[in-house]
């Protein structure tokens, strides 16, 4: 399994699963300010997309006690892919089963990563096949640009907080084939990585959790394309009186802009202006930064990223939190 040939084989994050304890304002939030549409409710879930999104729903809230990640899926780049992997992480000793319960998805494959977090690979996944006044005449758009809000275009990555940062890279690169791109030390311990498995200068991400907690949430992103959008979201977000964490700016690691607020569940969620770096070279070289160079590596603009929240504020919270005044 360790042959290049088999390296890149996760095209992209497909679809994440938030939970939430104010659904009706963490739907209010994605609708109508982030411009989603809802495709399908059921039970106490809400399944919505982006305009560009290829697929029936990427992002699916469902009510709960805390805000948490339910689960987030990686589609593989073919049905093969999908049972070498599953084939791995077997092999590696993960638990996994087989599940095919997902609305506009087939057959995935949920596994648990080193840390707790709740992951699924998949292949099998329906395409969006907009009503008509819904089809765009850019037929590379799977539906027009809704006029409410300011429309995000699709799910972009996952930033996931982990109690120990290296068994969940070894476990990434080793059994999904995911490259390292960036990684941040904090002296011999590892404080964070950046993995891809496409040009993208992530897909997931892993950051070292400084609650010592297991398995927990930092952020989804979702993609708008251009820098500009991520001034007029956060003019957007102070005018609706949702919590601006950080940004705008732009990050030195994935040289990517960047927003981050907490959606009124209590969940954040990074609004990622344009894709920043693209990994183009074949052998491109992991770069190391060390904590001396952490102000560039997070915000090149100068914005400083809060202490208070940004490197410990994660879900499902664990005491002790910051208050609401404190993380705005």
């Amino acid at each position: 399994m360790s042959d290049e040939q088999y390296r890149q084989e996760i095209a992209h994050l497909a679809r994440v699963e938030l939970h939430t304890p104010d659904p009706d304002g963490t739907l209010w939030f994605f609708k109508d300010l982030l411009g989603m549409y809802e495709t399908r409710r059921e039970g106490q879930s809400v399944y919505l997309r982006g305009y560009e999104d290829p697929y029936q729903w990427s992002l699916k809230i469902t009510e709960s006690p805390v805000a948490r990640m339910d689960h987030a899926a990686l589609r593989t780049t073919s049905p093969e892919a999908l049972e070498r992997r599953v084939r791995s992480l077997q092999a590696g000793n993960g638990e996994g089963a087989w599940t095919e319960d997902e609305y506009g998805y087939g057959k995935t494959y949920d596994f648990t990563t080193p840390d707790g977090h709740h992951m699924s690979l998949l292949w099998e996944a329906e395409k969006y096949r907009a009503p008509e006044d819904l089809r765009s005449k850019i037929l590379s758009r799977p539906s027009k640009k809704p006029l409410q809000g300011l429309p995000i275009k699709r799910l972009d990555h996952l930033n996931l907080l982990a109690s120990d940062v290296t068994p969940m890279r070894n476990s990434f690169e080793r059994h999904l084939g995911l490259r390292t791109n960036e990684r941040v030390v904090d002296g011999e311990v590892e404080a964070g990585v950046w993995m891809s498995s496409s040009q993208l200068s992530h897909d997931v991400a892993v950051m070292r959790d400084a609650r010592g907690a297991r398995g927990r949430l930092h952020h989804v992103a979702f993609y708008y394309g251009v820098q500009q959008h991520t001034v007029d979201a956060a003019e957007m977000f102070r005018d609706y009186d949702i919590t601006i964490e950080a940004g705008p700016d732009r990050h030195g690691i994935t040289q990517s802009s960047f927003l981050y607020v907490f959606e009124p569940g209590g969940n954040r969620i990074e609004l990622f202006g344009d894709p920043g770096i693209l990994i183009l070279e074949p052998d491109f070289e992991t770069r190391t930064w060390t904590m001396d160079q952490i102000d560039t590596g997070t915000a090149i603009g100068g914005t400083n990223l809060p202490q208070e929240t940004y490197f410990t504020y994660g879900t499902p919270p664990v005491p002790p939190e910051p208050t609401g005044d404190d993380a705005s």
